[in-house]
């Protein structure tokens, strides 16, 4: 896929390697702290328990091990949650590059406590790193969206913004990789495996200085033409790029000036109502998809299914595989076939996969097969994820608002994503133990709701600009009336 990116275009540019850089400092830290996570629980939980009996002399309640361990998996959501609500004072303050370079110097803050939790037999400071790793995903990636967005042009912005999405496969790959018996899953070695990623953010510390800033950034809210059009032929290769600097020049007439909005004036915007209400379903039922799940307790999961435990790890590798793969071949395919028909199909067929997930679960012990089969509908379920929702929603968070309202969102979106992710971090444990397989019914149901809505509500963005976007979604009715009453933008100078 990335070898496409530069068709449309000179490939005398910088473009394949600036998103190479973005990408291991941006999305794939996120993806990889998710799923690293699930490989060393059983000497996390061990440790829990060595340093209490240390510390207090006795031996801790089960439950209160349960409640630390789930405390740390949740923590890495509450700090993505505080990254996501600062993503566009600091984008703003110090624009996406400065701010991606200083996010990395966090992250390494956060490897060097991780690092040293164990010698100090220290459980709290698992809990200041993942609150610390959490922000820097969860500022690097909306930065990583942001930037993308307003780094690519018009007629491939759909294939580049989707590189978000292969960063994130690539990072819970990378997690699942790291976290093998072989490689750094042992007990003598899982601290060293939390930490593995910030050597990817040493990599971008070093090289995003040497590329531009967004040009979108630079020519509709510095208002600096030269700057956008040598960032633009820096990364593209030659040329003049009269379409899309016309194009980003309309877009800067229609907002007028206007600032980048907070998120108060965002949420009380009805012009933009359709767009939150979109994210709103989009993010939530992602969240409650069952992807969540999966990813952090996969172990559990596949435990629960009757692998035997000296296979999980392979297992959960070759799923972290198909997702990669998947993604790309979304890449190869979202200028072409759409976003709306990659979504609802997506999110449809993973409904379907989930009941069926439930049935083989439930029947594991009818036959030795029953097992194998839910592992196989596991990897149906994350080729589905990957070749739609995950593969398409950075793309289009992006392209449904405008660059006074784009910061913002990206603060609302982060806000769902993330306290989606906390709350099921914190529940899916005690959800497991008393539900069983049914809990998975409710994410069935959550991807059927997702999939109705983009059916009958949501406009196609495919080779359109961010102003006639907006317009569609102007346009969409409810019971014959526009929820938004708020004149259209001035698409002409």
């Amino acid at each position: 896929m990335f070898t496409r990116l530069c068709s449309p275009f000179q490939t005398r540019g910088n473009a394949l390697v600036f998103i190479i850089i973005l990408g291991i400092g941006g999305s794939f830290q996120n993806g990889f702290h998710v799923t690293v996570i699930s490989s060393p629980s059983p000497y996390i939980w061990s440790f829990i328990n060595s340093s209490w009996i240390g510390r207090y002399e006795e031996t801790p309640p089960a439950q209160t091990v349960k409640l630390l361990w789930s405390a740390i998996v949740s923590m890495y959501a509450v700090g993505g949650l505080l990254g996501s609500m600062s993503v566009r004072c600091i984008a703003v303050r110090f624009g996406r590059k400065r701010a991606m370079i200083w996010n990395n110097v966090v992250s390494i803050v956060a490897a060097v406590i991780m690092f040293t939790s164990r010698g100090a037999n220290s459980f709290e400071m698992i809990l200041i790193a993942r609150f610390l790793f959490g922000f820097t995903a969860g500022l690097g990636a909306n930065i990583h969206a942001i930037y993308l967005g307003e780094s690519s042009p018009k007629k491939i912005r759909g294939m580049v913004t989707l590189t978000f999405a292969t960063f994130i496969s690539i990072g819970k790959l990378s997690g699942q990789f790291f976290g093998l018996r072989e490689i750094l899953g042992r007990e003598d070695s899982w601290n060293i495996l939390l930490c593995v990623s910030t050597c990817f953010s040493v990599v971008q510390l070093l090289t995003l200085p040497f590329f531009p800033e967004a040009p979108r950034y630079l020519l509709i809210e510095k208002g600096n033409t030269e700057a956008c059009k040598k960032a633009l032929q820096s990364l593209w290769g030659r040329g003049e790029y009269k379409l899309e600097m016309t194009e980003m020049v309309l877009e800067q007439a229609a907002i007028k000036g206007e600032t980048s909005k907070s998120l108060l004036e965002l949420l009380r915007d009805r012009s933009v109502r359709w767009q939150l209400i979109t994210m709103v379903v989009m993010y939530g039922c992602i969240q409650f998809s069952g992807i969540t799940a999966i990813s952090v307790f996969s172990f559990d999961i596949f435990k629960e299914a009757g692998i035997p435990l000296d296979k999980i790890r392979y297992v959960t590798l070759g799923v972290g595989v198909s997702e990669v793969l998947t993604s790309i071949t979304c890449g190869l395919l979202i200028e072409s076939v759409g976003r709306r028909a990659l979504l609802w199909g997506g999110f449809g067929a993973m409904s379907a996969i989930m009941i069926l997930i439930t049935i083989t679960l439930n029947l594991k012990d009818y036959s030795f097969w029953i097992p194998y089969s839910t592992v196989g509908l596991i990897f149906l379920f994350v080729i589905f994820y990957g070749g739609g929702p995950a593969g398409v929603l950075p793309s289009l968070t992006h392209e449904i608002f405008i660059q006074s309202c784009r910061p913002a969102a990206f603060v609302f979106t982060g806000i769902l994503r993330w306290l989606g992710f906390a709350v099921l971090g914190l529940v899916f444990p005690f959800l497991i133990e008393l539900l069983k397989s049914f809990s998975f019914v409710l994410f069935a149901c959550m991807c059927l709701l997702a999939s109705f809505y983009i059916f009958f509500y949501l406009p196609e963005t495919k080779g359109k600009t961010l102003l006639e976007i907006s317009e569609e979604f102007k346009n969409i009715t409810l019971c014959e009336n526009p929820l938004s009453d708020d004149k259209t933008l001035e698409t002409r100078l």
